[in-house]
């Protein structure tokens, strides 16, 4: 999830990069928790943290990795300093979560996300677009989850509005990419319907959960069809380098976004179990983590103000979370706990090998004079 015009925002000093470092470690920080609690929520015999960590698995990956980090791209590209409040509030929510303090923790969340519906007012007032209001209610959405979150409902009626917060920024981001291809007017009516179908299934869950997820569902599938149609990965990937790399990540992503609208449709309103396993991480690792794989080259460029030199081994860490991910939804569809478990840990160990390939990148690139991001390392 790369924040338009992220990539191009040059830090003006190493100074200010450095600064940012915080930010971003706090999104580490709530991934890594979040990959503990998911471990032990699996049954893998870890030493507990707090009592309460594994039921918040999901608001530290969605509210506290994915919420900072992706605050931290808005602070980043919009250039306002009280932007960063919302990595900061989001980032010290994820602390509260990890040390036991969740009614705290979901006051700060909503915190966080009204700020970054406040960026997204901005970015809007100056860019009025339909890409611009696409990613303004995904931040909407995240604000709707954490206020459920705060008012004490239970983890699984903030789920679909997460999901909406991500996959709303990340196909608003998408489509503001797609007009590098002259995008025809029957594509955006298009992606308008796509969109307007599952924010209305997302916004159903919360009087109607079962007919909503469905909807959602049918939503996701018509996304991802738009997605594979109009895209500009169906192009790049014909490109050596890090051009191919992203357009793989972004076509398997696209490729998830349709299972998970699919057993969304199929699965519909069920709160616990395998299939509800299964449905979930089809679209938050298969969709979104895939979709971070894809944007990190220049996530952390832009972010850290230094170049990331691409490495084929990229396509290690890219190439186990699809495995681990096939493993574990067919573990969960056919009720085969060895597959289910065993993916679980191979999805976290994709996850720690992106960390690493990606720090590997950054420190084989070497600091980069007065902050210049390095366009060429990353494939621009």
């Amino acid at each position: 999830m790369r924040a338009p015009g992220a990539a191009s925002a040059r830090p003006r000093g190493p100074g200010i990069a450095r600064a940012r470092l915080p930010f971003l470690a706090g999104s580490v920080l709530a991934l890594l928790a979040g990959l503990w609690a998911g471990l032990d929520r699996l049954g893998w015999a870890l030493p507990p943290l707090t009592p309460s960590l594994p039921a918040l698995h999901g608001p530290l990956m969605a509210s506290g990795f994915l919420g900072t980090l992706i605050g931290l791209e808005r602070a980043v590209a919009l250039r306002r300093p009280w932007a960063y409040a919302v990595p900061a509030l989001s980032g010290v929510s994820a602390l509260g979560l990890a040390v036991g303090l969740p009614a705290q923790s979901a006051v700060l969340a909503v915190l966080a996300s009204l700020g970054l519906v406040g960026v997204f007012a901005v970015v809007y007032r100056i860019q009025p677009a339909l890409h611009t209001a696409t990613m303004g209610a995904g931040a909407v959405a995240w604000l709707v989850a954490a206020s459920l979150q705060a008012a004490g409902l239970p983890v699984f009626r903030s789920v679909p509005f997460w999901g909406a917060f991500l996959v709303l920024t990340i196909t608003g981001e998408r489509l503001e990419l797609s007009r590098l291809g002259r995008l025809p007017r029957t594509g955006l009516i298009a992606y308008l319907g796509s969109a307007a179908l599952y924010a209305a299934g997302v916004a159903v869950t919360a009087v109607r959960p079962d007919a909503g997820v469905r909807i959602a569902g049918v939503g996701m599938v018509a996304l991802a069809l738009w997605l594979f149609r109009y895209d500009i990965a169906r192009r790049t990937v014909q490109i050596a380098g890090l051009p191919r790399f992203i357009a793989v990540s972004l076509l398997s992503g696209y490729l998830w976004l349709a299972v998970a609208g699919v057993l969304w449709g199929a699965v519909g309103g069920e709160r616990a179990g395998l299939s509800y396993d299964a449905m979930l991480h089809a679209l938050f690792l298969g969709f979104v983590v895939t979709m971070i794989f894809a944007h990190a080259p220049v996530i952390f460029p832009a972010v850290l103000g230094g170049p990331l030199l691409f490495h084929p081994r990229f396509y290690g860490h890219l190439v186990l979370l699809q495995g681990s991910l096939l493993l574990r939804v067919a573990g969960d569809m056919a009720g085969w706990l060895p597959g289910r478990l065993w993916g679980g840990l191979l999805n976290v160990l994709a996850l720690l090998l992106f960390l690493a390939n990606t720090a590997l990148a950054a420190g084989a690139a070497g600091p980069s004079p007065g902050g210049d991001i390095g366009r060429r390392s990353v494939g621009e």
